[in-house]
């Protein structure tokens, strides 16, 4: 083709795009679909995927243009808008198919009307009510037609200077130390500041970076609320694969902003960078489950090997000196405490208003949330400046307090702390499975893996459940040939984390205010003692949504998602729609679990994590109760339309994955001990989620804390 006959293709491609995306979000007293910026955001997408636009997109647009030609005699930007919808409507519909199609189609060489209507439908939405970083919305004038307040409030500080970490390099550090920490996010800052404090030479090895505010950025495409394309912590993409076995045996590849990845966040402070902060307690019954409910076919549910009065004054001092806001007498029947809260909660919302109206005429009882974010100035980090977009994001005001801001800091203060980023423990090094004697480490530096050993008078592990599993199993040594503190096949199983379930509902009158974080209210009312359901769960308001989550995952099912109608539906039911939601008692399964990969291998050529598994029925049955009950708290506080949202049967793990390394007894149905120390070991502790026993009913991070503060103490008695 010559070079003007080429310009006149890109030139009459370019007309037709702008025409259709100006059907799907037309303008009125709000800018178009192409006034708001979608034609450039469509522009970057089809470089960064240039398969699905070549093999998707183009063809679509052709053939919708020739259906317009061959329909109504004039190409589709000539039409008037009722044709153009007409012709629209059809694509939606999947009527016919599309030449030179390729996977995107359904057979036949050709590309699916409504696949291609549905992708396109999609991206761009995601250009005119996706954040500005991302190409679109320029101005964010869709958030403005919105009410969507991304920042803090008037009066907030926009931003918190940031200070330096004295970050070690490979060269930089000793031989030995009296303590080696494996991760830092909750349970490894804790672990790092109680040894430290204690005098203890302490080095702390993060695999992921130190990202500042801007490194984690503000795309709300790419974020740990909505990871469509990425996400904005680590690890990154390439090199760092996990596989799914599939219930036929195969293997298959999934990438860290994949939901079946199950990422934790990456980074300096782990998941407590973007957390949500929710800071519950375990209820008592939830360290006997087995005991109250005994145990389901095809379960290991089991109970713990200590009570909550065992680790209620591990919660008080975790609410304390990580700073945990909230109202102490708002939820009596979650256990009894010592102390209050250092802190108020934060200030309700429009929203809390009305749930706690409803609540009321249910006669269940209700409180605010309590939150790891300062309600009040606290050392020397401001309050919450009630930022729109906070569960997923760094905090613009350093007010979530993480192991990050809190504990590690604590840790580095002494003197006795030493933290390394960017760097893998490869292998605990042992003797005789009964003693560890340090960690190796691996680096990528100028292209090549380095590799150091450092000794170690104890180690601790703290990567996750899902990483720290995989530690363990990497460790293999002739006197554990499957694995540290594998001898009966326990490492890795139980893995867990929690089903969600609830309700939306729409209300005839406004109940967003934008204040976030957004979660404020919650009952306790289902813990526990629900009619033939084991265990149960929480109830509670969302964080404050996104406007994309929004218009991917709130509106009704009924809902006009495009043209004038799918507008005007984004602008009333943005500020309308409430949902109540929460995460149900798992009940653990041995073969939900975490083994090592014999076929897929990450950048430093250790077996990547294979998980498998899926949720037992009894939880799937639990999160229908659950939700059933958001449904009739959305009802009771005026909603106008309800509709519930469906548990999954996958392998459930996500951000709250727990349960790896067991705590028990006996060795030979779990790994570790009522300390948190390997069965067998007198140095090896784990100080994260993978001791849980059961998950609880709430967000575990407090109970990760609480018994990281546990552990910490009885590792420095053993010292």
């Amino acid at each position: 083709m010559k070079t003007g006959d080429e310009a006149k293709a890109r030139g009459e491609l370019r007309r037709l795009l702008e025409a259709v995306a100006n059907r799907l979000i037309p303008g009125d007293d709000w800018p178009s679909a192409s006034e708001g910026g979608v034609l450039e955001y469509l522009e970057r997408r089809a470089s960064e995927d240039p398969d699905t636009w070549a093999g998707l997109i183009v063809p679509g647009l052709r053939e919708l243009d020739a259906r317009a030609v061959a329909s109504h005699g004039r190409p589709f930007p000539e039409l008037p808008e009722d044709e153009q919808d007409e012709l629209l409507r059809d694509f939606e519909r999947g009527r016919d198919g599309i030449g030179n199609g390729d996977e995107n189609g359904g057979g036949n060489g050709q590309v699916s009307p409504e696949r291609f209507f549905e992708v396109f439908l999609s991206l761009v939405a995601e250009g005119y009510y996706g954040s500005p970083e991302a190409g679109g919305n320029p101005g964010a004038k869709s958030w403005d037609m919105l009410g969507f307040r991304p920042g803090p409030l008037a009066g907030h500080p926009a931003s918190v200077p940031e200070a330096e970490w004295p970050l070690r390099t490979f060269d930089e550090l000793r031989d030995r130390y009296d303590a080696v920490v494996v991760g830092a996010g909750a349970g490894g800052s804790v672990a790092a500041a109680v040894l430290a404090e204690a005098g203890m030479s302490v080095l702390v090895v993060e695999r992921g970076s130190w990202l500042r505010y801007a490194d984690v950025g503000r795309d709300h495409l790419r974020n740990h609320r909505l990871s469509k394309y990425g996400h904005n912590t680590g690890p990154e993409s390439e090199g760092h694969p996990r596989t799914i076995l599939t219930p036929g045996g195969a293997e298959r590849i999934t990438l860290p902003h994949e939901g079946d990845y199950h990422n934790n966040a990456m980074t300096l402070g782990g998941g407590t960078r973007v957390y949500g902060a929710q800071a519950w307690r375990f209820h008592p019954d939830d360290f006997r489950m087995a005991t109250r409910y005994g145990i389901p076919d095809g379960s290991s549910l089991s109970d713990w090997p200590i009570r909550y009065e065992d680790l209620e004054p591990y919660y008080e001092r975790a609410e304390w000196e990580v700073g945990v806001s909230g109202d102490g007498g708002a939820h009596p029947d979650g256990g009894k405490r010592g102390r209050p809260y250092p802190m108020p909660p934060l200030s309700g919302t429009r929203e809390a208003r009305r749930l706690a109206e409803g609540a009321a005429r249910l006669g269940w009882p209700f409180g605010p949330v309590p939150l790891l974010i300062n309600s009040v100035e606290r050392d020397g980090r401001p309050a919450c400046g009630r930022c729109g977009q906070c569960v997923g994001f760094a905090c613009p005001t350093d007010s979530k307090n993480g192991g990050h801001n809190t504990m590690l800091r604590r840790a580095l203060a002494t003197g006795n702390c030493d933290l390394i980023c960017d760097t893998i423990a490869d292998r605990i090094l042992t003797e005789g499975g009964r003693h560890a004697t340090g960690v190796q480490l691996a680096q990528s530096f100028g292209g090549t893996i380095r590799r150091k050993r450092i000794r170690a008078g104890h180690v601790v592990v703290a990567a996750g459940a899902i990483e720290s599993a995989r530690l363990l199993l990497h460790s293999a040594t002739d006197a554990e040939p499957d694995g540290i503190g594998n001898r009966y096949g326990q490492v890795g199983r139980n893995l867990q984390g929690h089903v969600y379930a609830g309700a939306y509902g729409l209300f005839d009158e406004p109940v967003q205010d934008g204040l976030g974080p957004g979660v404020a209210i919650a009952t306790l009312r289902f813990a526990h003692g629900n009619a033939g359901i084991v265990g149960g769960g929480l109830l509670a308001n969302e964080f404050t949504r996104l406007p994309l989550i929004h218009w991917y995952r709130a509106l009704a099912p009924d809902a006009a998602r495009w043209g004038s109608a799918g507008k005007e539906t984004m602008r009333v039911s943005y500020s309308r729609t409430s949902q109540i939601q929460g995460p149900i008692q798992e009940i653990p399964t041995p073969e939900s679990r975490v083994r090592l990969s014999p076929t897929v291998k990450d950048r430093f050529g250790i077996p990547a994590a294979m998980l498998s598994g899926s949720v037992h029925p009894e939880s799937v049955r639990a999160a229908r109760m659950l939700a059933e009950q958001a449904e009739r708290w959305l009802w009771a506080s005026g909603a106008v339309q309800v509709w519930r949202t469906s548990p999954g049967d996958g392998l459930s793990a996500g951000q709250h994955q727990a349960g790896t390394l067991r705590m028990g007894e006996d060795p030979a149905s779990s790994v570790t001990d009522p300390l948190g120390r390997v069965h067998g070991y007198d140095n090896l502790w784990v100080s994260d989620g993978s001791v849980h026993v059961t998950n609880g009913g709430v967000n575990p991070v407090l109970t990760i804390l609480a018994l990281a503060f546990r552990t910490a103490e009885n590792l420095i008695k053993q010292a």
